[in-house]
């Protein structure tokens, strides 16, 4: 039988208004916790999704700049921000001055540092990752729990799974789920799928008034079929499974190149909405604020996220008026999605050695 794992839990209810009480507070006293003594003189790289457009429910650069803080203090040798494109957090305030260290794509400036790691799962033959990120001495996953349309929820995993890899590799694993189809017959022509297009893959035959799909661009990631109001566009043979796999199998690849006294895992549970950040956009959460919650083990960290979001708590603003409860039973986001979200941290069990199992410590 597995050991449960030890997850530490900064609660954001405060008995008292006193600056100690607060989240920044808390989450600087587990920090200091959790940092491992053996710190000193190694490179850490803190893997983020920065967001984009005008979404603002990302971590708040406060939390970074603290964390960096706590970093330099224990010792460490250089303190790396990281994600797919460091300039997509300028405008959310990811930026030196503010959060105390320098903000970096994963892939480096001109796209070329990266390693090629076999996977071996059906059309995902292989990932890209992150050469920088696996350079690094110590690398700390902090992530902002949310809903996804694709697996249920994005947290941990799917920020190095989907954060840490390449245009084409996360495009691999999008397709792990089917084909997009378009049915001219019920465009209606109105381009909602073209302006929320993140990678530019719709193209639009203005004679015609039709639409298409440019797939070298396309990563699959289905933004097109959900703003579509007439589902003009489809996803063919789905298996969401294998898309939890896919993610799980290229977390499980990246994480083995670490010694696990070298990793550290992170989630914040404030401003869960109903999709990912990638979207650009930001939208009411779904439940109040939680706190974070952090671990040293991964599977341990994202299933005490998902059981601390209750249906219970939902807050009616977090769904858009044309979306509805879809099924009865399972977790709020699989009601919500129809995908249950635990499915990807049983595949990651299955491919590296973390468990699920975990016991709650507060930080008081």
């Amino acid at each position: 039988m597995k050991k449960r794992a030890k997850v530490f839990f900064a609660d954001i209810a405060i008995k008292t208004i006193e600056p100690e009480q607060t989240l920044p507070s808390r989450f600087e006293r587990m920090l200091k916790k959790v940092l491992p003594g053996n710190i000193s003189g190694k490179k850490v790289i803190i893997k983020m999704h920065l967001g984009g457009g005008i979404g603002y429910t990302t971590i708040h650069p406060l939390f970074v700049r603290i964390m960096v803080g706590e970093l330099k203090v224990a010792g460490a040798a250089s303190v790396k921000v990281m994600d797919v494109n460091a300039e997509s957090g300028v405008a959310r305030g990811y930026v030196p001055e503010v959060i105390g260290c320098p903000v970096v794509s994963c892939l480096g400036k001109n796209g070329k540092r990266f390693y090629r790691e076999k996977i071996g799962f059906k059309t995902l033959d292989e990932a890209v990752l992150s050469k920088e990120a696996i350079d690094s001495d110590f690398f700390i996953d902090l992530s902002h729990v949310k809903g996804h349309g694709d697996c249920g929820f994005g947290g941990a995993i799917k920020n190095i799974a989907m954060g840490l890899v390449d245009g084409e590799t996360r495009g691999k694993i999008h397709r792990l789920e089917g084909g997009l189809v378009v049915d001219n017959s019920k465009c209606v022509f109105c381009q909602k799928c073209f302006r929320n297009c993140p990678r530019n893959a719709i193209r639009l035959n203005k004679e015609k008034k039709e639409i298409g799909i440019f797939f070298h661009h396309c990563t699959y990631c289905q933004h097109c079929i959900m703003v579509c109001p007439k589902s003009a566009i489809t996803m063919t043979g789905r298996k969401f499974e294998d898309f939890s796999q896919g993610l799980a199998l290229v977390t499980a690849a990246f994480l083995k190149k670490f010694q696990p006294e070298n990793l550290l895992f992170i989630n914040f549970l404030t401003n869960i909405t109903i999709y990912c950040d990638c979207w650009g956009l930001s939208t009411a959460s779904l439940v109040p604020d939680i706190g974070i919650l952090c671990s040293k083990d991964i599977a341990a960290c994202e299933q005490a996220s998902l059981d601390m979001i209750k249906t219970d708590n939902l807050l009616p603003n977090g769904l858009p008026s044309d979306r509805k409860i879809l099924k009865k039973n399972g977790h709020l986001f699989e009601k919500i999605h129809s995908k249950d979200p635990y499915l990807v941290i049983k595949y990651l069990e299955k491919n590296y050695p973390c468990t699920s199992k975990y016991k709650i410590k507060k930080v008081e």
